[in-house]
């Protein structure tokens, strides 16, 4: 199962206005925007799905607004099929009118797979200078005045086991355990070589499913503060950060 990475995530949301606003002063581009749904897109074309129908999003895991769905990418319609012969053994597996695959992992959460083509990303490097590596010389180093999110990179959830979580995703979908926080969580990639981690799971306390964030990539850290700047400037409160993330750094 070639599964590539993570095309799309769903949201089942209460106030589709605020919301919207939300993701796009993140820096995600506006693909539609609906009473009852809103589609707005990364750079290499992964969409963040805005919903408010009940009826068009797997159960939630939580309550109150949150993350119903994961869309992953897969390379060809040959993986779709594996997955569906797989999934079907043990839950309900559905196709859309899109030829999209639905079911629910062994957390609740919905989890879907499309062949999907990247879209194009610029991913230029620029140079940048240390005290022991003068690699821009005589030219302004590159000015962000905010982030334009070029892939939705992680998912983190708190689970009840942390360890079912594992066998589903390894055992059931191909992914690879990429490292431990030893005693509290997974972190699983859905590919041999890419990103550290596509999932992670963490040990939740009082034993609920919830929604831990969504991570999304950027050109470099000068757009990561960028994007953190331009976001607060419109509001938002940042939760905590910037900072380096010590877990898998």
């Amino acid at each position: 199962m070639a599964i590539t990475g993570i095309d799309g995530v769903v949201y089942g949301v209460n106030d589709m206005e605020k919301s919207r606003k939300y993701f796009a002063d993140w820096g995600l581009r506006k693909a539609k925007s609906g009473k009852t749904e809103s589609i707005l897109t990364t750079a290499n074309g992964a969409e963040v799905l805005l919903r408010t129908t009940a009826k068009d999003m797997p159960p939630a895991i939580e309550h109150g607004a949150t993350l119903r769905e994961i869309v992953w990418r897969v390379s060809a319609k040959k993986d779709l099929r594996d997955i569906e012969k797989e999934l079907s053994k043990d839950r309900e597996v559905t196709t859309d009118k899109a030829g999209v695959l639905h079911s629910i992992d062994d957390l609740g959460l919905g989890i879907a797979f499309r062949v999907a083509k990247p879209g194009k990303m610029k991913q230029a490097e620029p140079p940048m200078n240390s005290p022991i590596s003068i690699n821009r010389v005589d030219k302004r180093a590159t000015y962000y005045d905010r982030a334009q999110p070029l892939t939705i990179g992680h998912c983190v959830f708190m689970a009840p086991d942390i360890k079912k979580m594992e066998r589903f995703y390894t055992k059931r979908l191909g992914f690879r355990v990429s490292d431990y926080y030893t005693g509290r969580g997974v972190f699983l990639r859905c590919s041999p070589r890419g990103a550290h981690h596509n999932l992670f799971f963490l040990e939740s306390e009082d034993g609920s499913a919830k929604l831990n964030h969504v991570a999304f990539g950027v050109r470099d850290i000068h757009e990561m503060f960028a994007g953190g700047a331009h976001h607060q400037a419109q509001g938002w409160k940042t939760h905590i950060g910037p900072g380096r993330h010590h877990i898998s750094s």
